[in-house]
């Protein structure tokens, strides 16, 4: 799927084009007819499945009750398959009993995927897990949690919830899990919110989940129903770090000090009037220049053989998105901005309004009604600890 004004845009033309590449044989590089069937062992069961497919309603020992996604089913069916095709399963444990798993208990999952190959064969990929049981208390749990994966799951299944449901239902949803999540795991005093602390393997997924809620997956203000359907289908189907960076877009620093380009916080502090930022939210690749950068520019400064230096850094950002626009599918949306352009609002919209609801007379604050990251952990933190 890919969305774009004309067919004459390079959005268009660029990832009709990457369709049809080819591997070293001359095969597209994509799978056809693909069927996913998942088989555990008695002590769990899948609850269900989210992505780009659809359920082949067949019964089996690891089907659970309860439905998420594509439920009620071992098996699924996709059209097609890519390398970056990605599909998230949901599993319940199916131990109702009150003894707790012997010591050390393994548990395991298979996946057996098979496809038809762009050649014409058919192939069989076979890919087997096996995990311990914590115990009763979870106490090892945490040293285990993939934060980032945790989130990209929290996503499609709040993506997934909204097609069925109000999305402010579902952002409450989202909070009253983040809530539950921290209050278990988390270290603190009840009632004292200045002794919560959280783990290393914790500590940034309730961020994932402050941008999770501000995203255009969760909020349809200011989006058209074609967009909101776009953005929500192609998080169902990307890898974890793509999905991330739609979840929380990245942002590099290009300045005279620093060197080379630097990430630095999706805040409004990053906007500074002598840097050049680049922001990838894997749907728009932005770059915005400072004040200072952008009135350098309109006097013509980079032209001048004396200002080499001036040259080279509006060129870095301009390489690494041509880099990016190169490799990505589908092909994002390139957009050249400054402090106070029209089209900056595809980067201040992201950013964390550290600064918002503050006077001030320079273009790079942020004013909106949206709380900050700060507000948002103190809320999460206080509900967390009360008794």
């Amino acid at each position: 799927m890919v969305m774009s004004d004309s067919f004459s845009m390079s959005v268009f033309k660029d990832s009709f084009r990457k369709m049809f590449d080819c591997d070293e044989g001359g095969y597209l590089n994509q799978g056809c007819n693909a069927k996913i069937e998942v088989f555990t062992s008695r002590e769990f069961k899948c609850c269900g499945a989210v992505g780009g497919l659809s359920s082949l309603g067949k019964k089996s020992p690891a089907v659970a009750e309860t439905e998420i996604g594509e439920g009620g089913t071992c098996q699924w069916v996709a059209g097609s398959l890519d390398k970056n095709t990605t599909v998230a399963f949901y599993f319940d444990i199916n131990n109702n009993q009150s003894t707790t798993m012997p010591a050390n208990k393994q548990s395991y999952l298979q996946f057996q995927t098979s496809y038809l190959h762009s050649s014409g064969r058919k192939r069989l990929r076979v890919t087997t897990l096996s995990h311990r049981y914590t115990d009763a208390n979870m106490a090892d749990i945490v040293t285990g949690f993939d934060q980032e994966a945790a989130a990209v799951i929290m996503a499609r299944y709040a993506v997934f919830k909204c097609e069925n449901e109000d999305p402010l239902d579902v952002l409450r949803w989202v909070d009253r899990m983040l809530i539950r999540l921290v209050a278990k795991f988390a270290d603190y005093r009840k009632d004292e919110p200045s002794s919560f602390n959280l783990t290393p393997e914790l500590s940034i997924f309730p961020q994932f989940m402050y941008h999770l809620r501000r995203s255009h997956f969760l909020q349809t203000f200011g989006t058209s129903p074609d967009e909101t359907a776009y953005y929500r289908t192609v998080i169902l189907r990307e890898n974890t770090m793509n999905s991330l960076v739609m979840i929380q877009p990245a942002l590099l620093q290009y300045s005279f000090e620093e060197g080379p380009p630097q990430p630095v916080l999706l805040d409004t502090c990053s906007l500074k009037p002598d840097v050049i930022l680049l922001m990838d939210d894997f749907f728009h690749v932005v770059i915005w220049r400072g004040e200072k950068i952008q009135a350098w520019f309109d006097k013509g400064y980079h032209e001048l053989e004396e200002y080499a230096n001036f040259k080279a850094l509006l060129q870095a950002p301009a390489n690494d998105a041509k880099q990016i626009l190169g490799d990505r599918f589908p092909v994002p949306k390139f957009v050249q901005t400054n402090a106070g352009g029209s089209q900056a609002r595809f980067l201040t919209s992201k950013m964390n309004p550290s600064s918002g609801n503050v006077a001030a007379t320079d273009s790079s604050t942020v004013i909106t009604d949206d709380v900050s990251l700060k507000v948002f952990m103190e809320h999460l933190i206080r509900l967390a600890v009360q008794s």
